[in-house]
C-alpha cells in the first residue's frame, strides 16, 4: 500500500516549505520556472541526486523517501508587507456558519476580522445564504498570561463561546505569541470536548510556522478532515465537493448537466456541508493552492477521487475539467457533446470580444495557480501577456497528479510568459515589475497593491469575486468587465500626472528588483555612497572584485 502523504494522526500540518517545496522570490520566465520545478518527477517522490544537477540542491538524508529537492530561492533580505497563516485561518474557519473560531492570542491578531467580516457577508449574499456575523472569539492574551501561561483562560473563552452561541464546533488556533509560551493546545482541546460534548479542533498556523499564508488553508482544511467529516460515510453518488473561497455559485450551472450537487468548502459553509465531505463522488477546487490539501486527504483517507484536470477557466482548461469530472462520476460518454455545443454558443461573442481587445497588454497578480489560469482566461479573448506576478509557487500540488501542472499547462497551451515573477507582495518591488512590462491593466486579487499601479495610470481589475471568470460564461464575463476597466485608461493617464511614487530614484532606477537578495551588502552603504548596478558589475559588492552580468542576475 502505497504510503499517505497526507497524516491526520496528528494535530499539526507539516508547511509548504518542508512539504512541497514551496518559495517566495523568483524571477524569470514561466518556462524556466516550469523547468527548475520538475512537477512530474516530484509528483512521482522521486529523488533527483545531490547538489545543482537537474534540480539546484537537495536536503535530506541519503535514505529519506521524501529528500526534497528544493528550488533555488532569491532570499531578499526583507518583507515590505505579508499576511500570516493565522490570519488566513480566521478567513476560513471564522467563516462557517454554525461554528466558532476561537483565536488564542493577544486581540492585536484579531485586528483584520472586521475586513474578514465584511468579506463573509458578500460571500453569504453571493450564495443566497441568510447574512450574519463572522463567530470570533479571542482570549485577549495580556502580560500576566504570557508570564504565567493561559491555558485557564483558553478552557474559559471555549465555555463562554459554548454557552453564548450553542456552536456544533469550536476551532482553536494558535498564535506566535501562545507557540512562543508553548500552550498545549492538544490537550486543552481534548479536555475540552470530552467537558463540553462537541468536536473542539486545534488548529496550529502561529505566523512564524511558514513564510507563505497559504500554510493556514492547509492548517483549516487539516483540522476539518481530521475532527469534523463523517467517518463512516454513506457515498453520494451526486454530490461534489467544490473548495473555493467566496465565489459567486457558478459551479451548480456549469455542473448540473452531470446531474452533480456541489458541496462547497470551507468558506460559508455549515457543519454538517464540511461532515459531508467524506460522502461526495468526488473534489475539486477552484484554485490548486487552495485545494489540494484537503482533497488529497479525503481522496486519501475516505476514498473520494480528486479532479486531476487543471482549473476551470478559459477554453482548454475548461475543457479538459469537464472531461475529467465526467470520467469520474462515469459520465464520460455524454460530455464532448456539450463541450462542442458550449464552444459554439460562446463564439460569436467570444470574436467579438477578441476583435475589441486584440492589441491590448495584461498583467495578473494573484495567487499562484489562480494567476496561471487569469492568464489562460486573458489570453483566449486575445490579450497580450508578457509580465505576472504571484505571491508564491508550489513546485508541485499535494496529490501530485500530473494532470494539476497549473503552470505547464499555462505554457503548454498558451506559451511563454516571458517576465514571470514570483515575489510575496512586495510593494517596493512591484512598480519595477510594472514598469519593465508597462500593460494596459492589471488583474489583482490582493488589491492594496492597486493604488500603486494607479501611480502609474494603470488601471486595475480587483477579482474580488474568484469564480468570475470561471467556465465558458466566465470568459464573456471577464472580456466585458475588460473593456469597462480599458475605458477608464484616460483617466489613469490623468491621476498618473499628478500623483507621486514613495521610492528613491535610485531605486526606481534599477532594472533588477531582485538585486537587494542578490545583492544584500548593499543595505550597508552608505545613503551617498552612490551604489549603483553599474558599480557592482564594475567593482564588485566589496570594491575588490568584478562580477559578471550573469553573476549580477543569477548569483
Amino acid at each position: 500500500m502505497a504510503k499517505k502523504r497526507i497524516n491526520l494522526k496528528i494535530s499539526s500540518v507539516d508547511n509548504r516549505e518542508m512539504r512541497l517545496g514551496t518559495i517566495t522570490s523568483w524571477d524569470g520566465s514561466a518556462s524556466e520556472l516550469v523547468e527548475a520545478s520538475r512537477y512530474e518527477a516530484r509528483g512521482r517522490k522521486k529523488t533527483a541526486g545531490k547538489g545543482r544537477g537537474d534540480c539546484s540542491g537537495c536536503q535530506g538524508s541519503d535514505s529519506g523517501e521524501r529528500k526534497v529537492c528544493r528550488l533555488q530561492e532569491l532570499k531578499m533580505p526583507f518583507n515590505q508587507q505579508t499576511m500570516c497563516s493565522h490570519a488566513i485561518v480566521a478567513c476560513q474557519l471564522g467563516n462557517l456558519t454554525d461554528c466558532i473560531l476561537v483565536e488564542h492570542s493577544p486581540i492585536g491578531c484579531s485586528a483584520s476580522n472586521p475586513r474578514f467580516n465584511q468579506g463573509f457577508k458578500i460571500g453569504l449574499a453571493r450564495r443566497g445564504k441568510p447574512i450574519q456575523s463572522l463567530q470570533v472569539c479571542s482570549t485577549n492574551l495580556k502580560e500576566n498570561d504570557m508570564v504565567f501561561g493561559a491555558s485557564d483562560r483558553l478552557r474559559q473563552t471555549i465555555r463562554d463561546a459554548h454557552e453564548r452561541f450553542t456552536p456544533k464546533a469550536i476551532f482553536v488556533s494558535m498564535s506566535c505569541s501562545t507557540a512562543i509560551i508553548g500552550e498545549d493546545l492538544d490537550s486543552v482541546t481534548a479536555e475540552m470536548e470530552a467537558e463540553i460534548k462537541i468536536p473542539v479542533v486545534p488548529v496550529y498556523c502561529e505566523g512564524f510556522r511558514s513564510k507563505h499564508w497559504s500554510t493556514g488553508f492547509d492548517a483549516s482544511q487539516h483540522g476539518v478532515v481530521r475532527q469534523i467529516v463523517n467517518k463512516k460515510p454513506k457515498k453520494q453518488n451526486d454530490l461534489i465537493n467544490i473548495v473555493n473561497l467566496w465565489g459567486t455559485d457558478y459551479f451548480t450551472p456549469m455542473l448540473k448537466p452531470l446531474g452533480l450537487r456541489v458541496n462547497y468548502l470551507i468558506d460559508m459553509a455549515s457543519f454538517d456541508e464540511m461532515r459531508q465531505a467524506s460522502e461526495a463522488a468526488a473534489t475539486a477546487a477552484f484554485c490548486h493552492t487552495l485545494g489540494s490539501y484537503m482533497a488529497t486527504a479525503l481522496e486519501e483517507h475516505y476514498g473520494v477521487p480528486q479532479i486531476d484536470a487543471p482549473q476551470p477557466f478559459g477554453l482548454a482548461g475548461t475543457d479538459d475539467w469537464l472531461r475529467a469530472v465526467a470520467k469520474t462520476v462515469g459520465k464520460g460518454d455524454m460530455i464532448e457533446e456539450h463541450i462542442e455545443s458550449e464552444h459554439r454558443r460562446i463564439a460569436p461573442k467570444l470574436a467579438e470580444l477578441r476583435k475589441k481587445l486584440s492589441g491590448v497588454k495584461g498583467f495578473v497578480s494573484t495567487g499562484s495557480s489562480y494567476a496561471h489560469a487569469m492568464i489562460s482566461v486573458i489570453r483566449d479573448l486575445g490579450v497580450t501577456v508578457d509580465g505576472s506576478i504571484v505571491f508564491h509557487h508550489d513546485p508541485v500540488y499535494d496529490a501530485g497528479h500530473e494532470n494539476q501542472d497549473t503552470l505547464g499547462h499555462l505554457v503548454k497551451h498558451t506559451g511563454e510568459v516571458k517576465n514571470f515573477t514570483v515575489s510575496q507582495t512586495q510593494p517596493f518591488q512591484f512598480i519595477g515589475l510594472l514598469r519593465r512590462v508597462n500593460p494596459d491593466f492589471i488583474i489583482i486579487r490582493h488589491n492594496g497593491l492597486a493604488p500603486l499601479a494607479a501611480r502609474l495610470g494603470i488601471p486595475s481589475f480587483p477579482m474580488g469575486d474568484e469564480h468570475f471568470p470561471l467556465g465558458y460564461d466566465g470568459l464573456i464575463r471577464t472580456g466585458e468587465a475588460l473593456l469597462g476597466i480599458m475605458a477608464k485608461k484616460k483617466f489613469g493617464e490623468v491621476l498618473k500626472r499628478h500623483a507621486e511614487i514613495p521610492y528613491t530614484d535610485w531605486w526606481l532606477s534599477q532594472e533588477d528588483q531582485f538585486i537587494l537578495a542578490r545583492h544584500p551588502e548593499i543595505l550597508d552603504e552608505e545613503p551617498d555612497a552612490g551604489v549603483t548596478t553599474e558599480n557592482l558589475v564594475e567593482l564588485g559588492a566589496d570594491g575588490s572584485s568584478k562580477i559578471s552580468e550573469a553573476n549580477l542576475r543569477y548569483a
